[in-house]
């Protein structure tokens, strides 16, 4: 499926889209240049999924926590690890057994982490501004 978004309000409003087909276990992969958007659709997703939190991205911390929804959402950003270790050590693993939805900004970095299922969000931004937003099922085939 491909959407376009004009502005950051519709790419929130994807995000909220997306929340309504989110149960406990998916797990979103954000990929796209700096600043094409995904911690926009991010703030969509917690928000439609009934949180209050105030989303950043988690650049610096790795990953973020928000809870106050009907599912925690874990939203990580795979740009800063240098290894698949790295984010393993961090405790990946764990976040994927735990009851919620995972986000990733980056996730192509490890691709090799990801579970099969997962929905991949390609967000691409277009020469007069706006973004393209192709959602697939991620593969690791």
């Amino acid at each position: 499926m491909t959407l376009k978004a004009a502005n950051e309000e519709e790419m929130i409003g994807i995000g909220r889209q997306c929340a309504r087909q989110a149960v406990d276990g998916s797990v979103f992969i954000l990929s796209g240049d700096l600043g094409a958007g995904k911690t926009h659709w991010t703030k969509g997703l917690v928000a439609g999924l009934g949180s209050p939190a105030s989303v950043t991205s988690p650049t610096f911390g790795l990953v973020h926590e928000y809870t106050g929804g009907s599912l925690p959402v874990f939203h990580f950003d795979f740009y800063r690890l240098e290894s698949a270790e790295e984010l393993i050590t961090i405790g990946w693993d764990d976040y994927l057994e735990r009851e919620g939805v995972t986000v990733i900004e980056w996730g192509e970095r490890f691709a090799e982490l990801i579970p099969a299922g997962a929905t991949w969000v390609r967000i691409r931004t277009l020469e007069d501004g706006s973004r393209e937003i192709e959602l697939t099922t991620f593969d690791t085939g």
